[in-house]
């Protein structure tokens, strides 16, 4: 299996740490180590350095050559520009195509926290196993531990089965809370972990089918990219469209491989609380600072000391040109905050 890492994404959420150059994957957020390093790490247990290939954006190879090690710097593939992830999924398999056409390829997001490695090890040999036997589109649900509405979730059909995985009846969206407590008493829900595994033949003759232009323009660029050609005026006739609107969410021949790996997406501030909380109500205090007659809040500073005092379930977080105050149920607009910055023109805040 061929391992691709998604790693152009800006980690707006994470704002003000994350900045456009230096995004939430390239920071040390759980540990010593970046999250795409630990991504890195994570699948080179699994398959030898040459066959793991992260794809990025142009502004963001030089910052990812500093900051991963054991990755050969051939196997960082550019996007000419931000197309989403179908496209840049297309980018990688035209890559992969022109040395082994039969090739397996999984697709990882550069920023997910996995803990349990065998059950990790476990669901991607299910998922490799699945597609070699199947013309198949698999994806990794995360067995849900409580009704998170910070998900979105897969339904598969409980009575169309393989022996290690479930025919997908629909996606869905991030649910509301009442909602989401109906997908866990169901019990045919799974969170979606946006983990794939395909054979490249049937990815992208399922981009043909579902993707006519996209997968006209991938032909165009695999013969550009044998003869060694520019495909950046090609890329720029590209519509952006995610894999999940794109793909996942029109094919009629995905499975999904049940997981039970601890996994969280990091997707917002508030999942960082969930990860170092170690009961409800307790505050977090990542950095110098502390809080006073308080409960349920993060604070996050790695230089100014910090206090809140007789405030409940906030996030707070310091860096040394921003502070960001949103209560933990609110965290989701700080992308809207950071939307509000660039047509500001508040660069230096970007």
């Amino acid at each position: 299996m061929h391992c691709v890492i998604l790693a152009g994404g800006s980690g707006t959420r994470f704002w003000p740490y994350s900045r456009k150059d230096n995004p939430k994957q390239l920071l040390n957020i759980v540990g010593d180590q970046s999250m795409l390093q630990i991504t890195v790490d994570r699948l080179r247990k699994l398959k030898s350095t040459s066959e793991i290939y992260i794809i990025t954006k142009k502004e963001l190879y030089d910052p990812i050559l500093n900051n991963v090690n054991n990755i050969n710097p051939e196997n960082i593939i550019i996007e000419p520009s931000s197309k989403n992830t179908a496209p840049a999924i297309g980018l990688v398999a035209q890559k992969i195509f022109i040395k082994n056409k039969n090739a397996i390829m999984g697709v990882f997001p550069a920023d997910h926290l996995i803990v349990g490695h065998k059950n990790f090890e476990k669901s991607l040999n299910n998922a490799v196993r699945l597609v070699k036997k199947r013309d198949t589109l698999v994806t990794i649900g995360i067995k849900p531990t409580y009704a998170s509405t910070a998900y979105g979730y897969i339904q598969y059909e409980p009575d169309n089965k393989d022996k290690i995985g479930y025919h997908v009846k629909t996606f869905a969206e991030k649910p509301h809370e009442k909602l989401a407590k109906r997908f866990i008493k169901s019990g045919d829900f799974l969170w979606n972990a946006g983990i794939f595994v395909w054979q490249i033949n049937t990815l992208l003759s399922s981009i043909e089918k579902h993707m006519p232009e996209l997968y006209d323009t991938l032909l165009t660029i695999r013969e550009h990219l044998e003869s060694s050609k520019s495909i950046d005026k090609l890329w720029e006739s590209i519509i952006p469209q995610s894999i999940d609107y794109g793909l996942m969410e029109k094919a009629n021949n995905i499975f999904v491989v049940p997981a039970d790996f601890e996994w969280n997406d990091l997707g917002s501030w508030d999942s960082l609380y969930e990860i170092f909380a170690k009961k409800d109500g307790e505050n977090v205090i990542r950095g110098s600072g502390t809080v006073l007659d308080g409960k349920g809040n993060l604070v996050q500073s790695n230089g100014k000391f910090t206090a809140i005092i007789g405030v409940d379930d906030l996030v707070v977080v310091n860096t040394d040109d921003a502070t960001l105050i949103v209560p933990k149920d609110k965290v989701e607009k700080v992308k809207d905050l950071v939307g509000w910055l660039e047509k500001k023109n508040h660069k230096k805040l970007l």
